[in-house]
């Protein structure tokens, strides 16, 4: 039987197991230096709009699929934030110069592949171990997000509703842990749940990855030449 605060610190010890290395992607650095192009965030916008609401479907499935336990509900609330997430979307891309009609731009293989196999963890992943490796996921993420916000307002101005689709993922991860520890109980993390966390988490921080570099290879690159 485990305690709230032991599972917390098995999320925590994972997490810190699977952040990224080194500096964070290319492109948010840029845009941390004010050296990042408004047009390829209008693209991460567009391509959002498609992840937001394939994860939110994603993530209601888990909550199905453990609809008797407290972890459904910790899905379904995370599928909720997701809803909440998708209404910041418009400003953004507004903000970045992405009209109403742009934002159905084609899909684009690199940056759909992460919400492909959040899909496949959906029918397939072990729950507890999903939800381990999503807490560990969102935790890299939202350090990029709430880089990305901050750069924003400082070197392009924008005001709190454009950046509000980077500060709802950029708040710290340590609610979420909490949470999610709560909902996993008492049998806790056990250690076939840790190997497979650990393998979900990985390639989820794989395919986060190349969402970024998928982004940075757009035509025209993701530096503002008027800022080199």
């Amino acid at each position: 039987m485990a305690t709230d605060g032991q599972i917390v610190r098995q999320l925590h010890d994972l997490r810190t197991e699977l952040a990224p290395d080194g500096e964070p992607p290319a492109l948010v650095a840029a845009f941390a230096t004010g050296r990042g192009r408004l047009g390829v965030l209008a693209e991460l916008a567009a391509q959002q709009q498609r992840i937001i609401t394939s994860d939110r479907r994603s993530l209601l499935l888990l909550a199905t699929r453990c609809a008797d336990a407290p972890l459904g509900a910790w899905f379904a609330g995370l599928a909720d934030g997701e809803s909440a997430a998708l209404d910041t979307l418009p400003a953004l891309g507004a903000a970045c110069g992405l009209s109403a009609e742009a934002v159905a731009r084609p899909p684009m293989p690199g940056c759909q592949a992460y919400p492909a196999y959040l899909a496949w963890l959906a029918l397939n992943g072990r729950p507890v171990a999903v939800a381990a490796a999503l807490v560990a996921n969102f935790a890299a993420w939202g350090r990029y997000c709430a880089a990305l916000a901050e750069a924003l307002r400082r070197h392009h101005g924008f005001e709190d509703e454009a950046c509000a689709f980077f500060d709802f993922f950029g708040r710290p991860a340590t609610g979420l842990e909490r949470a999610a520890a709560e909902a996993i109980g008492a049998a806790g993390l056990t250690a076939p749940e840790t190997d497979a966390a650990r393998e979900y988490g990985r390639l989820l921080q794989a395919y986060e990855q190349l969402f970024w570099n998928t982004l940075a290879e757009l035509p025209g690159g993701w530096l503002d030449e008027r800022n080199v």
